[in-house]
């Protein structure tokens, strides 16, 4: 995290743990308030990558899930970073920032997928760099969150995953320069520097609650938005976390690592295992990577958690890939047959054969 930023953080009330925000106060006010009201989100947890060079489009082209012709100054995307053998070793959301390409995946990753991506550069005319220091992204989330940017910037993203770039405010502020990407119909991602982050913050602060990063990661458990951690790593073929549901995966674009074993899946394979999202009764939060147990498996696991976020109001949030038939008829527990079950709830961007 920038130095400065942080500093202007911790002097607004933030409470900031290896440059993450934990909280600005009771992070249980806080998660209640994300459910019930408009919060406002410092995004630290995520790291950020800014691939430029004029090989840039093709050479990303080669490597990930989806087809990067399709990120433009106007709509961002989601897509991952896979082994020969398809299993994800991180989760991107992708931006343009004129003809650079931004990739942001979580802080712990970032260097480590940096420096796996750079042993595939070779002759291309392509630079890698950390931009974490540069790019300030915050999040903004509530029933208001739309209606406050739009009296900041006029101009708002109307699709999800759309971008706006607005070049002033309405006058209340400096210059902006950034992009808004949609992430849902009530949320939004503010990327910018950190200096205008500053007066920025200052100005959303004012109609939003701040919140620890724990509230944006509950959105995106709530929203079946699954973050490849180090836990998980080559733990997951696409299809298995919803890839292929929340348009993660193109299956028209050509060969990258583990494009076959995706491919297959999706055309001649039967796909046992999906991600679903659920509830845990328990004050304990589980971990990613943590094994799930049912009857049916004889004391084998069924399935592992993805992600996992304490719930407004008690208990946890976790995504959890589990298999299918053991997610239709039988109880599946944390940890093993006697821990908490899982209360499988409606899951977001779920494809049909789930």
């Amino acid at each position: 995290m920038n130095p400065y930023w942080q500093s202007f953080l911790v002097q607004h009330g933030a409470t900031i743990e290896a440059g993450v925000v934990q909280r600005f106060g009771n992070i249980s006010a806080e998660l209640i308030s994300t459910r019930q009201g408009t919060v406002l989100c410092d995004l630290g947890q995520f790291g950020t990558l800014r691939v430029s060079g004029e090989d840039a489009q093709s050479f990303l082209q080669n490597l990930l899930s989806n087809d990067i012709r399709d990120v433009s100054n106007a709509r961002a995307q989601l897509s991952s970073f896979n082994t020969a053998k398809g299993r994800m070793l991180a989760t991107l959301l992708i931006w343009r920032e004129g003809n650079d390409y931004l990739l942001q995946l979580p802080r712990v990753l970032s260097e480590p997928m940096r420096k796996k991506l750079g042993m595939y550069v070779l002759r291309a005319k392509v630079k890698i760099a950390d931009a974490g220091d540069e790019t300030v992204s915050l999040g903004l989330s509530g029933a208001n969150a739309q209606e406050i940017l739009t009296v900041q910037f006029g101009e708002m993203p109307l699709e999800r995953l759309a971008i706006t770039h607005p070049s002033t405010s309405s006058g209340r502020t400096e210059k902006f320069i950034g992009s808004i990407i949609k992430i849902g119909d009530t949320r939004f991602q503010v990327n910018t520097g950190a200096q205008q982050a500053q007066s920025l913050w200052n100005a959303l602060s004012k109609h939003a609650q701040p919140a620890g990063s724990v509230c944006w990661d509950w959105l995106n458990i709530r929203s079946g938005i699954p973050v490849i951690l180090p836990q998980t790593q080559e733990q997951f073929v696409a299809q298995m976390v919803n890839y292929d549901g929340i348009g993660g995966v193109s299956f028209k674009k050509g060969c990258y690592p583990g494009q076959e074993i995706v491919a297959r899946m999706q055309y001649l394979g039967h796909l046992k295992r999906r991600m679903y999202l659920a509830h845990l009764d328990s004050n304990d939060i589980p971990q990613a990577g943590d094994e799930l147990f049912s009857m049916a498996m004889e004391g084998q696991a069924s399935g592992m958690i993805v992600n996992a976020s304490p719930a407004p109001g008690g208990g946890c949030d976790v995504l959890a890939v589990v298999q299918i038939a053991s997610r239709e008829a039988q109880t599946i527990h944390w940890k093993s047959l006697h821990g908490a079950a899982l209360q499988i709830l409606p899951t977001p961007c779920l494809p049909p054969d789930a």
